[in-house]
């Protein structure tokens, strides 16, 4: 099987409405468990090319909580895959396209989901550079170069893509001190 391409659109205010509707299906499975579901990653920054993967942040008040929420998201269709490398990020992967399963079923878009403390530092790595971005146009737009550059380059390269990317993360993120 070969990789899938990376490709980068461009900023796509449907992004937002997919978030949405994910967010809401995703919460009403939680009832009341978790303290908010974050839109993170490049599909949440308005005017930002990217990659059409929606990226949720799960915001519960502590790791204790993580069989419970697991428990419920497998019903959603959703498997606890680890922390992936990530110490503090627990990530969940879809069974099917259909997932999160609801009544009328239905294909999602792409999405990365995620469950953090509210306290991890993942977490606010996330919502720091989100939130730099969307105050920030330039560095928005050099993002956004910077990404169709390694797009270009490392068109079936997920590993180098990301770590093509990981230098200016984390120039961002010194800024907020949060390396």
């Amino acid at each position: 099987m070969s990789p899938i391409p990376i490709i980068i659109e461009e900023a796509n205010p449907k992004w937002a409405y997919f978030f949405q509707e994910l967010k809401e299906i995703i919460k009403h499975e939680l009832n009341g468990i978790i303290i908010d579901i974050e839109h993170v990653g490049s599909t949440s920054i308005p005017n930002l090319a990217a990659k059409p993967i929606i990226d949720l942040d799960i915001v519960i008040e502590s790791r204790e909580m993580i069989p419970e929420i697991s428990k419920k998201l497998r019903n959603l269709g959703y498997t606890h895959n680890g922390d992936q490398g990530i110490p503090g990020r627990e990530a969940y992967k879809r069974d099917s396209e259909e997932v999160p399963y609801t009544p009328v079923r239905k294909q999602w878009l792409y999405h990365h989901l995620y469950v953090v403390d509210k306290n991890s530092k993942e977490l606010k790595r996330h919502l720091y550079f989100r939130d730099y971005l969307r105050s920030h146009p330039e560095a928005r737009e050099d993002y956004a170069k910077l990404k169709r550059k390694l797009a270009k380059e490392f068109r079936n390269r997920i590993d180098d893509y990301v770590d093509g990317k990981s230098k200016f993360i984390e120039r961002i993120l010194l800024t907020g001190k949060l390396q």
